[in-house]
C-alpha cells in the first residue's frame, strides 16, 4: 500500500482537520469523485476509471458536481461544455468492472483481520466504495436478459447460435457472480452496500433462471442424430422421417461424414461445450444444485421418451406385471429384452459419456441418478415374470429374459460405481436364480404332466399321438437354448441328494432323458388301447419314428440325447416292425404253404380251392383295414410296403406257379385266383394312406 500512503489525495484522516481551508478545498477538488471516508485501501479504484464512468457514488456530497462546487463560489468563468459522452455498453464497462473486482478482492484479503479488530473495538471501520458504473453495468446486463426473455417462443432457444452473444452473456454472468461473491464476503460491503447487493442478487437470480431454462432447452432441442438401436426391423422409414424434420432443428447440422461420429445422445460437440460452460457459470454462482436438477429431470425425460419411441418401452410395476394375461406378457417381454439390450450397449454408455463431458467433476453421480432407477425397474420386471404362475408355454420367454440378464446386464453393471455395481450384481443374481428355478420347475411340470396323462381315446389309424408331437416340438425348441439350459440346470438345480460332479454337468441331459422315458411309458400304455395288435405296433412305430426323426433333425437335441440313445430307439422300432409283420403277414403267409394240399402225392382240389378263398378273404380284410391306418413318415411308410412286398410277392408267386395249374382254366380260375402277383403288389402300395372312406378295391385293380 505504499502508493496510497504517499498520495495525500487518497487519505481521510481525522488528525488533519486543523489544516488550512485552502488545503481542504484542494483536497475536495482532487477527491470530488471519491467518498470522503475512503481509506488507503482505495488504490484499487483507478482515477481513469472514475473519469470514464463519471458517476462514482458520493454519499457525503449528495451527488453534487465537483466542478460546480469549486468554480461557482470563486466566481470563475464557466468551463466549456464537455465533449459528448460515448454510450456505455457492457463491453465498455467490463474492463472497469474487472479492475474493480480485482481491487475488491485485494481489499477483502488485506482487511479481513483489520475489520474484525475494529468491530471488536466498536469503531465504525472503513468500507470499500462501489463506483456508480457498477449499477450501470447491472442495468445493461438486465436489459440484455430482458431482450432474450422476450424474443421468440419460450419453448425454443436461439441465442446460442450467435457465438459473440454467447460469449458476451456468459462473461457478464461470470462478472456478476464474482461481484456477488466479493460483496457478500466483504464485511464492509455488507454493511454499506445493501441496496446494491440486493439489486445485483436479483439480477443474478434472473440470469440463473435464464441459463437454467436455456440449459433445459438445449438438452431438449439439440439432438441432431437419432440413436441406432438394436432391432431387426427396417428403420428406413424412421430415418426418412427424421431427415424430413431436421430442417426444423435450430442447430448447425454437421456435414455428412462428421455426423456419423456423433453417438447417442446425439449432441454436437459445440452444444456439449456450451452446456458445460453453462454448468460452470451456474456452479460458480452457487446454483450448481439447480443446474444438476435441470439436467437430471431433462435427461430422465429424454431417455424415457427415447425408449418409448425407439423400443416401445413403458414402465410397468410388479403388480401390473402379475395382473397381466400371458398374451399381454408375451408382447411386453420382447420389448423389455430389446430395451435392456439397447440400454446396456447404447443408451446407458451414452448417458455416462454425456454426464462426464458436461459435469466433468461429478464422478458419475448424475449418471446414476438418471439411470439407476431404470435399471432396478428392469430387474423388477424380470422377477415379476418369474413369480407368475408357471406353465410350459412361458419357458422360452423366461429363457429370453435370463439370457438378457446374463449377457446385457454384465456390461451395464460396469458403468456404475463399485457400490451400485455390487448392488445391481446382487439383484441380477437373485433375478436369474428365480428365473432359472422357474425354468427347471417347468421341465419338472412337463415330466409330471406326461406321466399323469391318462386319456383313454386311441388315436385313429395309429397315428402319432398329439402328446408326442407336443413334447418333441417342445424339447426341440427348448434345445435351441441348450447352452443356457445346461448352465441353468447346473447353477440352479436343487438336488435332493448329493450327486457326483458328472451328474451335475449333465443335469439338463438327465432331465431330458427322464422326460423321454416318461413319454415312452405313456405311449406304451396308450398302445394297449388298440385291440388290434398290428395296429398297436404301427402306433408305436409312428411315435417312435417321429421322436427319432425330431432328434436327428435337431443338432442341439441330438447332441444332448446322443447317438447311443438314437441307436437304442431305432432298434426298438425294428422290433415293433417285426412284430407287425408277424402278426399281420405271417398269418397270410400261412395260406401259401403246402401243408394239407396233397394226399398220396396228389392235389386235393377242394382244399386248394378253399386255400385260395381263405387267402383272398384275408388279404381283402387286411387291405380294407390297413388302408385306413396312418403312417405319415414317408420313409417309414416306404419301408413297411417294401418289406411286405418282399415277403408276400415271392411267396405268392411261387404258390401260384406250383398250384395254379391245377385249377381248370376259365371260370374256375377266375373264381379262385382273384389276384395276380402284380395285383397284390399294387394293393400293398395302397396301405397306410389313412383313407377312412375306402373299401377293398382289389377287384378294381385286378390285372388280366
Amino acid at each position: 500500500m505504499e502508493k496510497n500512503d504517499k498520495d495525500p489525495d487518497l487519505l481521510h484522516d481525522d488528525e488533519q482537520k486543523d489544516e488550512s481551508k485552502e488545503e481542504e478545498k484542494e483536497h475536495i477538488v482532487s477527491d470530488a469523485n471519491l467518498p470522503n471516508d475512503s481509506h488507503d485501501h482505495q488504490d484499487g479504484i483507478n482515477k481513469e476509471n472514475v473519469d470514464v464512468g463519471n458517476a462514482e457514488t458520493d454519499h457525503n456530497q449528495g451527488g453534487d458536481n465537483a466542478d460546480d462546487k469549486v468554480n461557482s463560489p470563486l466566481g470563475q468563468e464557466e468551463a466549456p461544455p464537455p465533449p459528448p459522452e460515448i454510450p456505455q455498453t457492457i463491453e465498455s464497462l467490463s474492463e472497469e468492472l474487472d479492475q474493480l473486482l480485482s481491487s475488491l478482492s485485494l481489499h477483502k484479503e488485506e482487511h479481513k483481520d483489520v475489520v474484525t479488530q475494529e468491530e471488536k473495538e466498536g469503531e465504525d471501520g472503513n468500507y470499500f466504495q462501489i463506483p456508480q458504473f457498477v449499477g450501470k453495468f447491472l442495468d445493461l446486463f438486465e436489459d440484455k436478459l430482458s431482450k432474450h426473455d422476450s424474443a421468440g417462443d419460450p419453448k425454443t432457444t436461439t441465442w446460442y447460435q450467435d457465438p459473440v452473444e454467447v460469449s458476451s452473456l456468459l462473461e457478464a454472468v461470470d462478472r456478476v457472480s464474482k461481484l456477488m461473491e466479493l460483496l457478500l464476503n466483504t464485511k464492509s460491503c455488507l454493511d454499506h452496500h445493501e441496496s446494491l447487493i440486493n439489486h445485483a442478487g436479483s439480477i443474478q437470480q434472473r440470469a440463473m433462471a435464464f441459463l437454467e431454462d436455456e440449459f433445459r432447452l438445449l438438452l431438449e432441442e439439440s439432438v441432431i442424430k437419432e440413436p441406432q438401436v438394436v432391432t431387426d426391423d427396417n428403420s428406413n422409414g424412421q430415418q426418412d422421417h427424421h431427415n424430413d424434420s431436421q430442417d426444423q432443428d435450430q442447430v448447425n447440422v454437421p456435414e455428412e461424414g462428421g455426423d456419423k461420429e456423433i453417438e447417442y445422445p446425439g449432441y454436437s460437440e459445440e452444444v456439449v461445450v456450451l452446456l458445460r460452460k453453462i454448468v460452470e457459470k451456474m456452479k460458480g454462482a452457487g446454483y450448481g444444485c439447480e443446474c444438476r436438477e435441470a439436467y437430471l429431470v431433462g435427461r430422465r425425460n429424454i431417455l424415457m421418451r427415447t425408449l418409448k419411441q425407439e423400443c416401445e418401452f413403458e414402465k410397468v410395476s410388479i403388480d401390473e406385471v402379475q395382473k397381466m394375461s400371458w398374451g399381454e406378457l408375451e408382447r411386453e417381454i420382447p420389448i423389455w429384452n430389446k430395451t435392456v439390450k439397447n440400454c446396456s450397449s447404447l443408451f446407458f454408455p451414452g448417458e455416462l459419456k454425456l454426464a462426464e463431458k458436461i459435469f466433468p467433476e461429478d464422478k458419475g453421480s448424475l449418471f446414476c441418478l438418471v439411470t439407476h432407477g431404470l435399471a432396478i425397474q428392469f430387474l423388477g420386471f424380470s422377477e415379476a415374470v418369474a413369480m407368475t404362475r408357471r406353465s410350459t408355454e412361458k419357458l422360452f420367454k423366461i429363457l429370453d429374459i435370463y439370457e438378457t440378464l446374463r449377457d446385457g446386464f454384465s456390461a451395464m453393471e460396469e458403468l456404475f460405481p463399485e457400490e451400485l455395481c455390487g448392488e445391481l450384481r446382487s439383484e441380477v443374481t437373485t433375478a436369474r436364480s428365480r428365473l432359472g428355478e422357474s425354468a427347471i420347475n417347468i421341465f419338472s411340470d412337463l415330466e409330471n404332466s406326461i406321466k399323469s396323462d391318462s386319456s383313454k381315446t386311441p388315436v385313429p389309424g395309429g397315428a402319432v399321438h398329439p402328446l408326442t408331437r407336443y413334447t418333441m416340438n417342445y424339447l426341440k425348441y427348448s434345445c435351441e437354448y441348450k447352452d443356457t439350459l445346461e448352465k441353468v440346470f447346473k447353477s440352479h438345480s436343487k438336488m435332493e441328494e448329493e450327486e457326483e460332479e458328472s451328474n451335475t454337468e449333465r443335469a439338463f441331459a438327465n432331465q431330458l432323458m427322464r422326460i423321454m422315458d416318461s413319454l415312452d411309458g405313456n405311449m406304451e400304455a396308450k398302445s394297449k388301447l388298440y385291440k388290434d395288435v398290428p395296429l398297436s405296433c404301427i402306433f408305436m412305430m409312428n411315435n417312435g419314428r417321429y421322436i427319432v426323426q425330431k432328434i436327428k433333425g435337431s443338432a442341439e437335441i441330438h447332441e444332448v440325447m446322443g447317438d447311443t440313445w438314437c441307436r437304442k430307439r431305432s432298434s426298438e422300432l425294428r422290433t415293433y416292425h417285426k412284430n407287425y409283420q408277424r402278426e399281420t403277414w405271417g398269418k397270410l403267409l400261412g395260406f401259401l404253404g403246402h401243408e394239407g394240399l396233397m394226399h398220396n402225392n396228389k392235389i386235393v382240389k377242394p382244399n386248394l380251392k378253399e386255400r385260395f378263398k381263405s387267402f383272398n378273404a384275408t388279404f381283402d380284410e387286411i387291405h380294407k383295414t390297413q388302408t385306413t391306418w396312418v403312417v405319415n413318415d414317408e420313409q417309414l411308410q416306404s419301408e413297411l410296403r417294401v418289406s411286405i412286398t418282399a415277403v408276400m410277392i415271392p411267396a405268392y408267386r411261387a404258390f401260384m406257379a406250383r398250384f395254379g395249374q391245377y385249377l381248370d382254366p376259365g371260370r374256375q380260375t377266375e373264381k379262385y385266383v382273384k389276384y395276380q402277383p402284380e395285383d397284390i403288389e399294387d394293393l400293398i402300395d395302397q396301405l397306410f394312406e389313412g383313407n377312412t372312406s375306402s373299401s377293398s378295391t382289389a377287384t378294381a385293380k385286378r390285372r388280366t
